[in-house]
C-alpha cells in the first residue's frame, strides 16, 4: 500500500505517533486535527492527517501549549523561535557534556599509551550518571522493614487507600532523598502560605511561574491561588527531589489535565524528580502513564510498599485503579457536607 493510500485507524495512528488515544482526541477537540471518519463514524487517519499529526506532536515535545501550537501552524514565527531558542540551549549543554567526555575518553587513552593509568576518579566521570535510588526503614503504620526505591523516574506517583501509610511513606521519602522536600496540605492555608518559596523577591522565578501559568491557562487550566502556590514550589531553585501532597488538591479538572501535561513535558529538563501523592484519575491517568513516570503503590493491608506497572493485569494494578477517583468526586470528599 503506498502511503498516500494509507488510513490508520485511532489506535495505530496513536501508536505510530507515540502519544495517547486521548491525546489525539485533546488535539482535535482543540482543532489542531481533523481526522477523516468512516462510514461507522470512527477515526481514520490518512498520509496528510499523519503528516500534521506529526507536527503537532514534535511541537508539544518542545513545550508549547496546545494555543501555542495552533498559533505555530498558523504561521506564528515568533512562538516557534522562542521554542527552538529553549531547545538549542538544551541540546548545547547535552553537547558539551559529550564533547567533555569524548576528549576525557582521548585523553585517557593517550596516557595509557604511554604507559600512565588513569588518575584514581577520572574513571567514574565517564559514565552518565545513573537514575537516583533512595533505601531506608519504612516508618509507622509499617514494622521498620527495608524499603527501596531504584531507578527513580522523573515522575512518580504515591496512591494507596486511606489509612495505607502513603503520606507518611511521601514525608519519609522527602527526608531520605538528598536535599529533598516535602509540600504539604498547609500550602493550601493562607496562615503558612510563608512556608512556599516566594517569587515576589526572585525575578527568575516569578518569570518562570509567570511563563508556566501562560502554558497552563493556554491548555485550558483556571487560574488560583493553589495552583500558582504549586507552581512556586515547582519552579523553585532546589537541589533535590520535591514530594507533593495531594497534588491536585483545590485544582479544578481542567487544571489537572493541563498540569499533568505540563509536568510531562517540564520532566525532560528538569534533573531532580518529582514525587506526587495523588488519588485523581485526571492525575494519573492509567492509560497514559509513559516510561519517565513510576506508580507506587501502599497496600491496604500496610504490607511494604511496591512498584506497579501501568497495565491491566500486571501485579497491584486494579488496587492502583480502585484508589483513583474522578476530580468531581474527589472534591466532594474532600469538602464533607456540614453535620446539622
Amino acid at each position: 500500500m503506498k502511503d498516500s493510500a494509507v488510513s490508520l485507524n485511532a489506535s495505530e495512528a496513536a501508536r505510530r505517533l507515540g502519544v495517547s488515544n486521548k491525546a489525539l482526541r485533546l488535539y482535535e477537540q482543540h482543532g489542531l486535527l481533523s481526522p477523516k471518519r468512516t462510514s461507522a463514524g470512527y477515526r481514520a487517519y490518512d498520509s496528510a492527517e499523519m503528516t500534521r499529526a506529526s507536527e503537532v506532536v514534535a511541537l508539544r515535545a518542545l513545550g508549547l501549549s496546545l494555543a501555542q501550537v495552533a498559533s505555530v501552524l498558523k504561521g506564528n514565527a515568533q512562538t516557534l523561535s522562542s521554542a527552538l531558542e529553549v531547545h538549542e540551549r538544551a541540546l548545547d549543554v547535552e553537547i558539551r557534556e559529550r564533547l567533555r567526555r569524548l576528549e576525557t575518553v582521548r585523553s585517557l587513552r593517550a596516557g595509557l599509551e604511554r604507559g600512565r593509568m588513569p588518575p584514581q576518579g577520572e574513571l567514574p566521570s565517564l559514565i552518565e550518571q545513573a537514575a537516583p535510588s533512595v533505601a531506608f526503614e519504612l516508618p509507622w503504620p509499617w514494622g521498620g522493614e527495608w524499603f527501596e526505591m531504584r531507578d527513580i523516574r522523573p515522575l512518580n506517583y504515591i496512591i494507596g487507600s486511606l489509612g495505607s501509610g502513603k503520606t507518611r511513606l511521601a514525608m519519609r521519602l522527602a527526608q531520605a532523598l538528598p536535599n529533598g522536600r516535602f509540600l504539604g496540605l498547609d500550602r493550601l492555608d493562607a496562615l503558612h502560605a510563608a512556608a512556599c518559596p516566594s517569587a515576589s523577591n526572585d525575578v527568575a522565578l516569578q518569570r518562570r511561574v509567570d511563563q508556566a501559568l501562560t502554558w497552563l491557562t493556554d491548555d485550558g487550566a483556571e487560574t488560583s491561588d493553589a495552583l500558582t502556590i504549586l507552581l512556586t514550589a515547582l519552579e523553585a531553585d532546589r537541589a533535590g527531589a520535591l514530594v507533593v501532597d495531594m497534588i491536585e488538591q483545590n485544582l479544578a479538572q481542567p487544571t489537572q489535565e493541563a498540569l499533568i501535561r505540563y509536568l510531562r513535558l517540564r520532566a525532560r529538563t528538569h534533573a531532580h524528580p518529582l514525587f506526587m501523592m495523588t488519588r485523581s484519575s485526571s492525575i494519573l491517568d492509567l492509560s497514559a502513564v509513559g516510561g519517565d513516570e513510576a506508580i507506587v503503590l501502599c497496600p491496604a493491608n500496610h504490607s511494604p510498599p511496591v512498584r506497579v506497572a501501568p497495565y491491566a493485569g500486571a501485579p497491584g494494578f486494579e488496587a492502583v485503579a480502585t484508589c483513583l477517583a474522578s476530580p468531581e468526586v474527589r472534591s466532594r470528599i474532600a469538602a464533607p457536607p456540614a453535620v446539622a
